[in-house]
C-alpha cells in the first residue's frame, strides 16, 4: 500500500513540475501535433492545387482521376512517385524544410509547387 502512495506522489510531482520545466511542456507539445493530410488531384491532365504550403510532418496524398498515369516526380530527386495508375494514389510524408517544384515525368507540362515551413 505504501509502493502505491509512493508512486501517486511521484506522478502528482511530475505533472505539477511540468509547466516549471520549459522543454518538457514544448516537447510534449511538439509531439502531439498531428500531421495533416493535404490532398492533390490530378486530373485534366493537371495538378489541383498546383501550389501548396505544407509543415514539417504533413503528408501529401496525390489522387490520380485521370483515365492513364502520372508521376510526382520532384525535379530535385527529393521525391518521386513512380507511376500512379488511374484511381490510385501515392503518399508521401514531408520531413525537410523548403520548396521543392515537382512535375509529371511522363507528361512533363503538368508541373506543381510544394513549399514546405
Amino acid at each position: 500500500m505504501k509502493s502505491i502512495r509512493l508512486v501517486g506522489a511521484l506522478v502528482m510531482f511530475v505533472v505539477a513540475s511540468a509547466p516549471h520545466m520549459p522543454g518538457m511542456a514544448a516537447d510534449a507539445a511538439a509531439k502531439s501535433v498531428p500531421s495533416i493530410v493535404h490532398t492533390v488531384t490530378i486530373d485534366g491532365t493537371a495538378f489541383t492545387p498546383a501550389d501548396l504550403t505544407v509543415k514539417v510532418g504533413d503528408t501529401i496524398a496525390w489522387i490520380n482521376k485521370d483515365p492513364y498515369p502520372h508521376t510526382a516526380t520532384s525535379t530535385t530527386g527529393a521525391f518521386d512517385s513512380r507511376n500512379i495508375a488511374p484511381e490510385k494514389s501515392w503518399r508521401y510524408v514531408v520531413r525537410k524544410t523548403g520548396e521543392f517544384r515537382y512535375l509529371c515525368a511522363i507528361h512533363p507540362s503538368m508541373k506543381g509547387v510544394i513549399l514546405v515551413k
